[in-house]
């Protein structure tokens, strides 16, 4: 926001679009009555919709352009190269597009990007972030290469066709070692209602319902919308019985469900990459409190990460199930009492 509160950049009068949105006290200099916010991750999703701004899940679904399209692109490059072409495509014609990144996660690279697509009118660095915008865009925009990358986060098979997945969510080109070791792990008799928490694009999930024909309902609660909407093809094709529902959910608030058990492959950082074992810890507590006494939770996790304390504070029972490079899986029961 710093170019439009130095006067480099004027607010609109009118409707303006910010993908990837969050909440912060800069954006609040400014009138938001008009102001769109398209924020697919869960919890920063609920921080803009209780501070009373309009949340949508896609920005591109009600056909408007916008004079003003501010952005924050993600780590991930060709995820951010994607945003940058949505970007460029909801603006109206004469209207700019306003980036955002910090130094440790690409704003050189981000800046680059963006001037190979449209040009650079301006740009800003402080608070080891840079902030950088177009000119008034029309005939200048690179049309081929806003048609190539517009694509490059569109889902895709990985795993020899077996899934479908595409970049930005978590392990999206592969298989991740630690959600490998915790399948190998589970007991074929896990049965009745369960829950998979930050399923991913799915692969805990299907995988157990493929290995317990005694699960009889499973509810996946994913923060990211993105990596859920993969879930749901991935899972539909799935030869099961079981009721499948797909929760679109901030696992740290808490679950509304009782479960008879509980798997998770939890992360442990932030979008940024900051490390964030509190999160982990926070899942299980939450696991803890929906499952029903006796229920089973199967946890797989960095073998440094600080959760010990949680799981003994939060179950009856504990044990290591598998360990294999520097990942364990732990088997965790609630007291019957």
């Amino acid at each position: 926001m710093l170019p439009f509160a130095q006067g480099q950049l004027a607010w609109p009068d009118g409707p303006a679009l910010f993908l990837r949105a969050r909440d912060g006290a800069a954006l609040r200099q400014f009138p938001l009555a008009q102001l769109v916010c398209e924020q697919s991750f869960r919890p920063d999703a609920e921080l803009l919709e209780r501070a009373g701004l309009r949340v949508v899940a896609d920005a591109a679904n009600d056909g408007a352009r916008y004079p003003l399209v501010l952005v924050l692109p993600p780590r991930q490059r060709e995820e951010a190269r994607a945003l940058l072409a949505r970007a460029v495509q909801l603006v109206a014609p004469g209207g700019i597009v306003v980036a955002a990144m910090t130094n440790n996660e690409g704003a050189k690279s981000g800046e680059a990007d963006l001037k190979q697509l449209t040009g650079i009118a301006g740009s800003l660095t402080k608070f080891h972030c840079r902030t950088f915008w177009t000119r008034p865009l029309g005939e200048t925009v690179d049309s081929a290469l806003l048609a190539q990358w517009s694509s490059l986060d569109a889902p895709r098979r990985i795993e020899g066709g077996r899934f479908l997945s595409r970049p930005g969510v978590f392990a999206w080109n592969r298989i991740d070692p630690a959600s490998a070791l915790l399948v190998e792990c589970l007991p074929t008799d896990i049965a009745g209602h369960g829950a998979d928490l930050g399923a991913g694009w799915g692969f805990l999930s299907l995988s157990l319902l493929e290995r317990c024909p005694g699960i009889t309902a499973l509810d996946l609660y994913e923060a990211e919308a993105r990596a859920l909407t993969l879930a749901k093809g991935n899972l539909g094709s799935v030869t099961s019985s079981a009721r499948l529902d797909f929760r679109w959910h901030d696992v740290t608030a808490g679950l509304p469900e009782r479960y008879d058990f509980i798997v998770s492959n939890p992360p442990f950082h932030t979008q940024s990459r900051a490390d964030r074992p509190d999160i982990g810890q926070r899942f299980i507590t939450a696991a803890a409190a929906a499952l029903k006494p006796g229920g089973r939770l199967w946890l797989v996790a960095n073998r440094h990460l600080p959760y010990e304390q949680t799981l003994n504070d939060s179950f009856g029972e504990i044990r290591v199930a598998g360990e294999r490079d520097g990942f364990k899986v732990i088997a965790a029961t609630k007291a019957r009492r």
